[in-house]
């Protein structure tokens, strides 16, 4: 994965489009574009959050939803840190092999993982707590074969301070967890989630601070609440590492179903390639859900990949 992370930021548009982004990452290796848009090749994976309340219930499992992925026709999954035993501690690695190996056999990759960090805490100690966190699971990550780690920035503005001083707080937290993931070969991925991160330029200011080429977005459709969110997705699309695709939009105090063709057109003229997760939040029962939302999720992007 860390030679297709490279080849992802090469083809990043054009040294001039990076370059507006002001993420000089970006800009000095997308010089080096030579894939065209028409080369993209897409992999669908499964967000275990999906399963989230049967997970935590005890009423599935990651080996159960391992074996549901190869029974639908998934190509891979993403096996979310929360359901792991013993989290937020790590796993032993008996269990992380298990894992590995279990998926393998049944022609699975593990598309990521991820856990719930905190950068926007006041407290030093917490957030240097939070950083030592984040490296064992980007060791996880590496055991497991998973080429990104989800991580968030923080869940909001801390009362009595500034963006600006908040937004220092999470640059200095995420850059040693991306030279750490890049010692391990995992690439460190922020999601929007709308929490301190809400909008399209919030996200792009914190990556261009970090500013390390192990260190990503995992573009969530879903959470781009404040404007109109396709403009959102595809201001961003340059940043992403990995995606999160879910079933509905809601913003400016609406809701309605994602138009996964108009999503897909998106993806498809990006400089993304790889794995495109999805997730539903929808109540119900996801062994349900979960197929017939992957059968859309087949058609459209079968269908914007003939046009």
């Amino acid at each position: 994965m860390p030679l297709q992370r490279r080849h992802f930021i090469r083809s990043a548009a054009t040294a001039s489009a990076a370059a507006a982004f002001g993420n000089l990452v970006f800009a000095r290796d997308a010089a080096g574009s030579t894939l065209p848009n028409d080369a993209n090749r897409f992999k669908i994976s499964l967000n275990a959050y999906s399963f989230n309340e049967l997970l935590r219930s005890g009423k599935t499992d990651l080996e159960k939803l391992i074996a549901f992925c190869a029974r639908e026709g998934f190509d891979a999954i993403d096996l979310t840190g929360y359901y792991f035993p013993g989290y937020p501690e790590p796993p032993g690695d008996e269990y992380i092999y298990r894992l590995k190996k279990l998926a393998h056999r049944q022609g699975i990759a593990i598309s990521g993982t991820g856990i719930r960090n905190e950068f926007a805490d006041p407290d030093p100690a917490k957030r240097e707590a939070e950083i030592v966190f984040v490296k064992k699971w980007i060791e996880v990550a590496a055991k497991l074969g998973a080429p990104v780690i989800r991580i968030f920035t923080g869940k909001t503005l801390p009362e009595g301070y500034t963006r600006t001083v908040v937004e220092q707080w999470i640059v200095d937290a995420i850059k040693p967890c991306a030279a750490y993931g890049r010692q391990h070969g995992v690439i460190v991925a922020m999601q929007n989630h709308n929490d301190f991160v809400k909008t399209a330029d919030e996200a792009i200011s914190l990556l261009n601070r970090v500013n390390s080429e192990w260190f990503g977005l995992v573009l969530d459709t879903g959470s781009f609440v404040t404007h109109e969110p396709y403009s959102e997705i595809r201001k961003t699309t340059a940043y992403a590492v990995n995606w999160q695709v879910k079933e509905q939009l809601k913003y400016l105090g609406k809701t309605e179903q994602m138009d996964l063709q108009k999503l897909f057109t998106i993806v498809k003229e990006s400089t993304y390639r790889g794995y495109l997760p999805i997730e539903t939040l929808n109540p119900g029962d996801p062994f349900i859900i979960i197929p017939a939302f992957l059968t859309q999720v087949k058609a459209a992007l079968a269908s914007v990949m003939r046009s």
